[in-house]
């Protein structure tokens, strides 16, 4: 087997330095091996070529068990191989046999961020930033080089909101990838949009509120300044400003006020508000 930098032989000399304290600095992959074990032997040429693949988003550690036997005592180690992943001094998780290439990288994808993933993300930095020329320019990279991902596809509709481009949002969600159907994050764009697209319609919120104090019962004012508290992250005054709107006109929009409830618990996921105020749209519907 070729040299690799990513790749490297470990004893109970070395391993509290390279395991221990280099899990801090990156994930550390423990293959724990002897050379009597024919599916170790299978196995080890498949996780040094992920190393190698990865470009060093973590190292191989081998231990020879046969030589370190206090080592293969130390960790539990019962059945060859077995493979441990050591983050931050510790290991997080384990497999034993030799899985094929395919679930083992489902299982470092658990733990370890692709050049891909790192690309996604400084993209969505951009954004945050208000740089969307920069993060357009890193997804057509990542896209061009791998046009089939759809990890990207998250990321391009929220580059399209950021733009203001609803009509290209729309179309892309009309158009999910039938594997992200069900996927959290598409439900949350879909929201986004929602949104986005009545604030966009909408009076500013100071015009909004002038006409609710005005007339309470103006279904148009009341969602369109909920749209543009959602936008703010204002999220209780958008549920209690849609609430009030399904109590007087529960037909607005075709249902939008129970719509944009159900939206924004998308949008907060775990969030205490939703445990909350789902009790309050369950006292108003039944």
């Amino acid at each position: 087997m070729a040299e690799s930098p990513h790749v490297v032989n470990v004893t109970e000399a070395d391993f509290e330095q390279v395991v221990i304290a280099g899990s801090s600095q990156r994930p550390v992959l423990v293959d724990f091996w002897a050379d009597w074990c024919a599916p170790c032997r299978q196995l080890m040429p498949i996780l040094a070529k992920l190393a190698d693949e990865l470009g060093g988003a973590f190292l191989l550690a081998k231990v020879d068990t046969e030589a370190e036997q206090s080592l293969a005592a130390a960790f539990g180690i019962r059945s060859l191989p077995t493979v441990q992943l050591f983050k931050d001094g510790r290991p997080v998780d384990q497999f034993m046999g030799a899985l094929p290439e395919g679930q083992i990288r489902e299982f470092l994808s658990r733990h370890i961020e692709s050049a891909t993933d790192q690309r996604i993300a400084a993209a969505t930095e951009h954004m945050t930033r208000g740089e969307l020329d920069a993060a357009a320019s890193l997804l057509a990279e990542v896209r061009a080089e791998a046009p089939d991902d759809n990890r990207l596809f998250p990321a391009e509709v929220r580059l399209a909101l950021a733009r203001g481009d609803y009509d290209a949002a729309a179309d892309m969600l009309e158009h999910t990838p039938l594997e992200l159907a069900n996927d959290p994050a598409v439900a949350q764009l879909r929201g986004q949009l929602a949104f986005a697209a009545a604030a966009a319609e909408a009076p500013d919120p100071a015009a909004c509120e002038a006409r609710l104090a005005a007339d309470p019962k103006d279904s148009a004012a009341r969602y369109g300044l909920a749209a543009q508290q959602v936008l703010a992250g204002d999220y209780q005054a958008a549920l209690d400003n849609l609430l009030t709107l399904m109590r007087h006109d529960r037909g607005y929009g075709d249902d939008a006020a129970r719509k944009g409830i159900v939206m924004i618990f998308d949008l907060l996921g775990d969030d205490p508000l939703v445990t909350t105020y789902r009790a309050k749209l369950s006292r108003l519907l039944y």
